[in-house]
């Protein structure tokens, strides 16, 4: 989808996210997360039912450059959950040995594609290199030290109840987005067939296509069976790398009704062959399933 993740945690029973959606699909995204997380999670222990609690929350963060007061909170709420868990303390090895967060990764380096460090470094006025993480993790081991990692009151409040967290002209920015001043500009983005999800979807179809011997185009796929067992192979690997629909896969791979491509995905997803073959050509892919 895009996204720009600077900070994560990942507690026992809840989690928290840092993102930034460079284009409007925080719905589809937190739905593809969601979903697939709590698929995976149900299979994995032979249950059924939902995983997640209600709807998750979002709260917009300012983040410009003139005020990164907001940024830092964030961030260290986020970094410092562990401590005030106490599942992170000195005789534990400290917070940057809590594996399930985005710190050990500012501590040691070599973050995934999709985690950005930067941002949450410059917004501390750190230097963007191994001194400067190091300073970021000392900076929140002395918190723990000092007070357990308690982020303050008024900040807290802001966390829990707010509907967004900045300078009050931020929330001007926001009521103009919600009322529909600056509306032109959001319809002006090419929704139906960019979206980044998409695009990635489309370049995805075409290599494992390609790898799997055939054709590239849905008009030349539509000389092949709609229930071809390469094109549910390839209908599943999307659906579970990307949130592209049923409808999209029907479209694009040349599967007939949509309600067909879902029954042909669900039927495959029970076939011990098939997860074998589909971890096989993600590898091939290098892709994450």
């Amino acid at each position: 989808h895009g996204w720009r993740v600077h900070a994560w945690v990942l507690m026992g029973n809840h989690f928290h996210l840092l993102l930034e959606t460079p284009e409007p699909n925080l719905v589809t995204g937190m739905k593809w997360l969601l979903g697939t997380f709590s698929q995976g999670w149900n299979a994995r222990r032979a249950r059924r039912g939902h995983v997640f609690q209600g709807r998750y929350k979002s709260i917009p963060v300012t983040a410009g450059k003139s005020s990164p007061y907001y940024f830092r909170i964030v961030a260290d709420y986020i970094h410092l959950n562990p401590a005030r868990a106490g599942l992170a303390e000195a005789r534990r090895g400290g917070l940057a040995s809590y594996k399930w967060s985005s710190l050990p990764y500012y501590a040691k380096g070599r973050e995934p594609e999709w985690l950005v460090t930067q941002r949450v470094l410059r917004a501390f006025e750190l230097a963007e290199d191994g001194r400067g993480r190091r300073a970021y993790v000392s900076w929140l081991e002395a918190r723990v030290a000092s007070d357990g990692g308690r982020v303050d009151e008024a900040a807290m409040k802001a966390l829990r109840r707010g509907w967004y967290l900045g300078e009050p002209d931020f929330a001007d920015k926001l009521r103009a987005l919600v009322e529909g001043k600056q509306l032109g500009k959001v319809a002006g983005r090419d929704h139906a067939g960019r979206a980044h999800d998409a695009v990635a979807a489309e370049e995805l179809a075409k290599k494992a296509l390609e790898c799997l011997g055939l054709p590239q185009d849905a008009e030349s796929l539509s000389d092949f069976r709609k229930g071809d067992r390469r094109k549910v192979l390839v209908a599943l690997l999307l659906r579970r790398t990307s949130s592209v629909g049923n409808g999209w896969l029907a479209e694009r791979l040349a599967m007939g009704h949509p309600s067909a491509v879902s029954r042909l995905v669900s039927s495959a997803q029970k076939q011990p062959k098939n997860q074998k073959e589909l971890r096989k050509l993600a590898k091939m892919l290098k892709c994450s399933t």
